[in-house]
């Protein structure tokens, strides 16, 4: 069990230290965990924030977990140089074109998400994002037009090949949990999601036990908010699947408890938390490591099949929330030393 730890810039380095308490207290047979720098902080050693040695370690390793990365320091960059280009490297060389974004709302956390507690209390979702294509890789620029004027363009494509295996991902989830698949597109305006809807629906046929509805964009997000109990898993593009899954994690009421992986074909995976790297708390033991230490619970279930130390972990996560446990985040006051301590204890 070779795993990654790239904890990155602010807070990274705080809340995954957490984590890797918690892989280490599980006593798991093999385990070897080898660090590696990336974004701002390879960038400040390296020249560069994805340098070859950290590539080398990920390319080896089973799994990964990631901190996070940014630094307002390094905004004037050239943008190769900026450390989201870490993140993005590793999606592109390590073929990482599945988001996994659960959310759910935590027993006795209902009043922090910003909906009616009889609506807040159903959300329990799986939200996965195609993460290589779609308008974020396809062509763009800046052009002048033969009038002067300056005109941005990107362009929008996906490949049926990279639909169908995105699809095959959001029907296998769907599987494993409540059978329902919802596919978010926007087939009445663009011809991107039209064929996205085609290929969809081909490959729903080879899943008869997962009952497959479409929704578009526009009226998903606002299902999300007027009910969002009635979702199970939904798959989605790159653009689309950005919004939405930061929609779910606000409906959830906090982004520091959502944990997230990106997946390649088979069992890699990159593991991190949703939130960001918070240069303005970074090093004063504030962060709340809940979100990466529930990574971790994903890591060992999605590339090792360790579903029963998964939910160990879990279990103790809610168990301390229960208790009332919770960092600055959740409107408490404990740091994030202290957090780990707690789900520590309960495991």
């Amino acid at each position: 069990m070779k795993i990654a730890v790239f904890a990155g810039d602010g807070i990274g380095p705080e809340v995954t230290r957490e984590a890797v308490r918690v892989l280490e207290a599980l006593g798991l047979s093999g385990l070897e965990l080898v660090e590696g720098d990336v974004g701002a902080a390879a960038w400040r050693k390296h020249g560069h924030p994805l340098p070859p040695q950290t590539l080398a370690i990920a390319h080896e390793a089973d799994a990964i977990l990631f901190g996070a990365v940014g630094d307002f320091e390094c905004d004037n960059l050239e943008r190769a140089l900026r450390p989201e280009q870490a993140i993005l490297g590793l999606r592109k060389e390590l073929g990482l074109f599945a988001n996994l974004r659960p959310a759910r709302v935590f027993a006795g956390l209902e009043d922090l998400s910003t909906l009616r507690l009889e609506i807040a209390n159903k959300i329990d979702l799986l939200i996965i994002r195609e993460l290589n294509g779609d308008v974020y890789f396809g062509e763009k620029g800046i052009r002048i037009l033969p009038d002067g004027r300056r005109q941005g363009y990107d362009l929008m494509s996906y490949a049926e090949d990279e639909v169908r295996r995105i699809a095959h991902v959001g029907f296998r989830a769907a599987q494993g949990r409540r059978g329902k698949l919802c596919s978010v597109d926007k087939a009445n305006v663009l011809e991107t999601s039209q064929l996205w809807r085609d290929v969809v629906l081909e490959v729903a046929t080879e899943y008869p036990d997962v009952e497959l509805s479409h929704m578009y964009v526009d009226n998903a997000a606002m299902q999300l908010v007027k009910n969002p109990g009635q979702f199970d898993v939904v798959v989605t593009g790159n653009i689309f699947g950005d919004i939405l899954s930061d929609q779910a994690s606000m409906c959830v009421g906090s982004i520091g408890l959502l944990a997230s992986a990106a997946m390649a074909e088979g069992t890699k995976g990159l593991y991190e938390p949703i939130h960001g790297s918070a240069p303005d708390i970074a090093g004063k033991g504030l962060a709340n490591p809940m979100a990466s230490i529930l990574s971790a619970a994903m890591l060992l279930r999605h590339s090792f099949g360790l579903e029963a130390e998964a939910r160990r972990i879990e279990d103790a996560v809610a168990g301390a929330l229960a208790d009332g446990i919770r960092g600055g985040d959740l409107g408490g006051s404990h740091g994030t030393a202290a957090i780990g301590d707690a789900v520590l204890e309960r495991l």
